[in-house]
């Protein structure tokens, strides 16, 4: 029993220790931006589930090809008559008086039956059109697929640029944290001489300390950057990320002369594409509609075999088969205006589609032309701003060498540093914006695919 027991016990903690879920290792990736597209391809959930959904489309082909092929089925059946059914005759039939019925009891206690049933259709409008649309119904979910994959580019694009972004951000706090810590210890340096007042320390102190603050709250958003990253390229939060590519590497103005001379960005759009085919399904079912008017020709066979006995024991001692082939024609006659009906709703769900379609394609003009106008907007706007950044440089430059001269003043000085400073921050916002419009162009014009 004491072995027993400790047989048990070993197994449970053996158990206990495999059921326990071991951490993750920790693992490492590099990734360019096109690196970081393909990964979300194969992991993001709304990506993976819309190629799933392709799959089960051409599962659904291939179920309405089968109801053309022949239908088989077997059934088997037994019965146990507790109680016989009576029938009841007239009297007169066995010599009794007229007006009097005597009770019969017809078959026996026990019957089964074991058949087999087989169907092929021979004609039928619907199934017909159904095959015909069929390419289309699969071209309707590759198209959703090839949208799930252009959003998951977009969203992918924009927080690999957001992260691009902050690295350029802290690059740029880190030269004025540098330059203003040398300004700092100098201005330090002069007042104990006695050369500046405490004042000029102080202003001076609390500025660095501020910048200080921003960059660290920089460093811990650019953090955050990279858990937004790996979760919309369906990475687990416990891995760790880096980016390869560099803001040299962004071409800002490359295809412009192309975007500027297409005229009909709508038709690149594979929004477009699948209202398009949602169309063509929407017609095929109009024309399955009005086939049901057309009568369906079926062949139809059996073949049973049919078992009775009062004893159960020898029940399949005998049978009795039976069989039959047949053609079933089926004419639609009257059916109360409801194929009439269903065939109106048809026409309806078709212009319905029709109108969305055109409505699409202003709106999808619409955006391209949004999109173009933000985007030079954007470049225009991040030029300004980079000849501001520098201007700032310069006059911040001018400034420290009139102070260290003597013919200018420390609120001069930390005047230029934070209109320096604000010309960083407004170049950032600049070159983001600017990155996030030539996303929005390029999916405006049909470039994403």
């Amino acid at each position: 029993m004491k072995r027993l027991l400790l047989i048990l016990l070993c197994t449970a903690a053996s158990l206990r220790g495999f059921g326990q879920a071991q951490p993750a290792p920790n693992q490492i990736y590099s990734f360019t931006l096109q690196d970081a597209v393909n990964y979300a391809y194969e992991h993001r959930d709304s990506v993976i589930n819309a190629a799933l959904d392709v799959k089960s489309a051409d599962y659904k082909v291939k179920e309405t090809i089968g109801q053309g092929f022949p239908q088989i089925d077997g059934t088997a059946s037994i019965q146990d008559y507790l109680k016989i059914p009576t029938t009841l005759l007239p009297g007169e039939v066995f010599g009794a008086p007229a007006g009097t019925f005597i009770p019969v009891k017809f078959g026996v206690k026990y019957s089964s039956n074991l058949g087999v049933t087989a169907s092929q259709l021979l004609f039928d409008p619907s199934y017909i059109v159904g095959l015909q649309g069929r390419k289309t119904y699969k071209e309707l979910y590759n198209r959703a697929y090839n949208r799930s994959k252009i959003e998951m580019n977009v969203a992918v694009t924009k927080a690999y640029y957001q992260l691009l972004v902050s690295q350029e951000q802290i690059k740029l706090l880190d030269a004025n944290i540098a330059q203003l810590k040398q300004q700092m210890d100098q201005t330090v340096a002069q007042n104990k001489q006695g050369f500046v007042e405490k004042i000029d320390v102080d202003r001076i102190t609390v500025q660095y300390n501020n910048l200080v603050t921003t960059r660290e709250n920089t460093v811990r958003l650019l953090a955050l950057s990279y858990q937004v990253l790996k979760f919309q390229i369906g990475m687990p939060i416990e891995y760790t990320l880096t980016v390869k590519n560099g803001l040299q590497d962004v071409k800002l103005d490359e295809g412009v002369a192309e975007i500027v001379t297409d005229t009909a960005a709508y038709k690149n759009r594979a929004e477009y594409g699948l209202l398009e085919t949602n169309l063509q399904l929407n017609r095929f079912d109009l024309k399955r509609t009005r086939a049901q008017f057309l009568p369906t020709l079926t062949a139809n066979a059996a073949y049973t075999y049919s078992y009775q006995n009062n004893s159960f024991g020898d029940l399949y001692s005998s049978s009795f088969p039976s069989s039959y082939i047949g053609v079933t024609l089926k004419v639609p006659i009257f059916s109360g205006f409801q194929r009439v009906n269903r065939v109106k709703q048809s026409q309806i769900t078709v212009q319905k589609a029709e109108n969305s379609l055109v409505q699409a394609k202003n709106g999808f003009n619409l955006q391209a032309e949004r999109a173009k106008t933000t985007y030079f907007n954007g470049l225009q706007t991040l030029n300004n701003q980079k000849r501001s950044q520098e201007l700032a440089r310069e006059v911040l430059r001018v400034s420290k060498i009139k102070y260290q001269q003597g013919v200018g003043s420390s609120i001069e000085v930390t005047q230029a540093q934070t209109e320096l400073e604000k010309a960083d921050n407004e170049y950032i916002k600049g070159l983001y914006d600017a990155l996030v419009s030539k996303v929005d162009l390029d999916r405006a014009y049909g470039r994403i695919q």
